[in-house]
């Protein structure tokens, strides 16, 4: 038998469909059975890939008595926080604000008209751990609806009026300058381990913006530093377990303070975000491990994350088999099975295996030495081979379009970075994808799977596809993608932006009502949408030249600036923005007869770690390739050659058709 949730195309909503429960999906019907019934509305928030929240569902969501005291006293409704980060936000507040922690599954009590009045993360079966069973949470909370319901609704209201304030901002006292890199890049100093990597103890995550950052701000005053702190962190994660040293990919973070112990599950969001960290990295430092993880990472994605319409899924979870992590790791049994006794030898000492079972009995492989990929590639070719037959952990294969933004980007930074034309296509199908199959009358849709997309985009979903759009179009010079970015910029700062604020709302003027318009403004594992417009619409006043652009991003990131700095470590993507916003930036113009020769300027341009640049290309004399594009209009292509224009500041150098001139121009900026 099936509840609701059998309607639904969420993977998390239907793991959920053959429970007891009663379930509703997020919607008016749950609402309005909740008023007419007098019922509270319990809230459960969670995502195909969390550990814990399979936890809990074996042990009550599928107990058939506590499902019944749930059906019995509650209306329940089942949340997949990926597909509604909106809800997820607000409530996630709420949580933490009563109970000073948040975290997945969260599960929340609400009144009929949606305001929280309790709530928590997991709850055990039975009083366990300083909580209390979740049956017996049942039934007192059930009670108090009953006998006391009048307390309860003035304890919701006084929380729905703290939510009501929490997305307001005050008037920043610092200004936007280079003064504020300064000081938040001493803050992520203070904070850094030496020793492994990273900032602060265990859990310990891998904060890709942050590091983005830092690499900047080294670029920016070539502080060694910042160099050092960007490559042991980077160098420690690529040899620890968290990273997948036979299929490429990065777990979502490590249980420990040392990269070893990962907690398994895979999200496209990290991987994207860290293949283009890797990748400006190797940019800047020209260390050919980096270039690796880069391209074993984009590699694994395309392999096992790639629907064959060309959209990337959500996550792989940290589970097989019901056993965590179990897809993954190895004994030396195993691996003595599998391979010659040379190479078992090999393998064993390489990946760290010799030294003892760190896992459950069993080996997470890690590179506790020099890696050398020549030494062991026979032994990660079979072992690989051998891996792949094993039961593969769950996969979440829905589409949603701001992670897959984040994904598109990597992939057509890397193609044009690297000279891979797979990626650049990987990112152009990609982008066809989200515009093809994501919109309808117009309108970016969140989700997609199996041929049906869903549900309105939010700000992040604009930003980061828009963003994503902007560097497919410096790929590949292909006009459609600029065009189509300026589009979703447009729509944007009509659904979203608020001038009285001034700022940006999470969700459009569009979208149904809440108890609060959310208005996220703190990066996580996630860009925030407020940041990544903020960096898209810097990126598209450069190029296109059009004031409002940057005019709207700067009264958005004005706001942010006393917080920016003395809490950097939640605003990696905003700080990231303000660099590109302070300058330098190189604008480059690329203006080609044939193709014939281009290439050696695309890899100048390309080749070389340079944050704040945007580029723009056409054939010579193409007057519609050059239509709103300042940077392209009257670029004759010198002496017939390819020519390469570098300008700054809205004043240009001579133009220049070889290669090392340019070079040289681009250094001296």
């Amino acid at each position: 038998m099936t509840n609701r949730l059998a309607n639904e195309t969420s993977p998390y909503l239907l793991q959920h469909a053959h429970n007891p429960v009663d379930w509703y999906a997020w919607g008016d019907e749950a609402f309005t059975r909740a008023r007419a019934e007098g019922k509270p509305i319990l809230l459960s928030v969670g995502y195909s890939a969390c550990h814990w929240c399979h936890v809990m569902e074996r042990e009550s969501f599928e107990n058939p008595d506590v499902a019944g005291v749930m059906n019995e006293h509650f209306v329940n409704v089942k949340v997949d926080r990926e597909e509604r980060p909106d809800v997820d936000q607000i409530y996630m507040e709420a949580v933490q604000s009563m109970t000073g922690h948040g975290g997945w599954p969260m599960t929340v009590f609400l009144t009929p008209d949606g305001e929280p009045f309790y709530g928590g993360t997991y709850f055990p079966p039975e009083d366990r751990h300083g909580l209390p069973g979740f049956r017996r949470l049942l039934e007192a909370l059930a009670d108090a609806w009953v006998n006391r319901r009048s307390d309860v609704v003035q304890s919701a209201r006084e929380i729905g009026g703290q939510l009501n304030r929490s997305g307001t901002l005050r008037g920043a006292k610092s200004l936007l300058t280079d003064e504020l890199l300064y000081s938040a890049f001493h803050g992520l100093s203070g904070q850094f381990d030496e020793r492994w990597g990273g900032t602060g103890g265990a859990p310990k995550f891998p904060q890709p913006m942050n590091w983005e950052f830092v690499l900047r701000f080294w670029k920016r005053t070539k502080n060694d530093r910042a160099a050092e702190m960007v490559r042991t962190t980077l160098t420690r994660m690529a040899r620890g377990g968290i990273y997948d040293h036979l299929g490429g990919g990065f777990a979502r973070y490590s249980v420990d303070g040392e990269w070893l112990v990962p907690h398994f599950e895979k999200m496209l969001y990290d991987n994207g975000q860290l293949a283009s960290l890797y990748l400006h990295a190797w940019l800047a430092f020209g260390d050919a491990e980096y270039r690796r993880v880069v391209e074993e990472t984009l590699d694994y994605v395309l392999r096992d994350m790639t629907d064959a319409s060309g959209g990337f899924h959500s996550a792989e979870d940290a589970d097989s088999e019901g056993h965590e992590g179990k897809f993954y790791v190895w004994s030396a049994d195993d691996i003595r099975a599998a391979l010659t006794p040379q190479e078992a030898d090999v393998a064993l000492a390489y990946w760290g295996v010799d030294r003892g079972s760190n896992f459950e009995g069993k080996s997470i492989l890690h590179v506790p030495g020099e890696p050398d990929p020549d030494l062991i590639a026979s032994a990660r070719r079979k072992l690989f081979e051998i891996r792949e037959r094993r039961v593969r952990p769950g996969r979440d294969d829905k589409v949603l379009a701001s992670w897959n933004g984040l994904a598109c980007r990597a992939y057509a930074e890397a193609g044009r970075a690297l000279g891979r034309p797979d990626y650049v296509r990987a990112a152009v199908k990609n982008a066809d994808f989200i515009l093809s199959r994501m919109r309808a009358d117009g309108r970016l849709l969140r989700t997609w799977k199996g041929g049906r997309a869903k549900l309105n985009g939010y700000l992040e979903d604009y930003a980061l596809v828009s963003g994503a759009l902007v560097d497919v179009y410096e790929a590949t010079f292909e006009r459609r993608w600029l065009d189509e970015a300026r589009t979703l910029a447009d729509d944007m700062l009509r659904l979203f932006y608020d001038a009285d604020l001034p700022g940006f709302y999470d969700t459009g003027t569009d979208h149904e009502r809440l108890i609060v318009r959310p208005r996220n403004v703190f990066d996580n594992a996630v860009p925030c949408g407020s940041s990544s417009a903020i960096e898209t619409l810097f990126r598209l006043g450069v190029l296109t030249g059009e004031a409002r652009y940057e005019r709207t991003a700067l009264d958005a990131l004005r706001p942010m600036a006393d917080l920016v700095g003395r809490y950097p470590g939640g605003f990696g993507r905003f700080l990231c923005a303000l660099d590109f916003n302070i300058g330098p930036v190189a604008e480059v113009a690329l203006v080609w007869p044939g193709r014939d020769g281009v290439d050696a300027l695309v890899k100048e341009v390309f080749g070389r770690f340079m944050p704040n640049r945007v580029v723009a290309g056409m054939p010579a004399g193409d007057g519609s390739a050059a239509a709103g594009i300042p940077l392209l209009q009257e670029r004759p292509a010198i002496g017939g050659k390819p020519t390469a224009y570098v300008c700054r500041n809205y004043a240009c150098q001579l133009p220049v058709t070889d290669p090392a001139a340019l070079a040289g121009q681009l250094e001296s900026m």
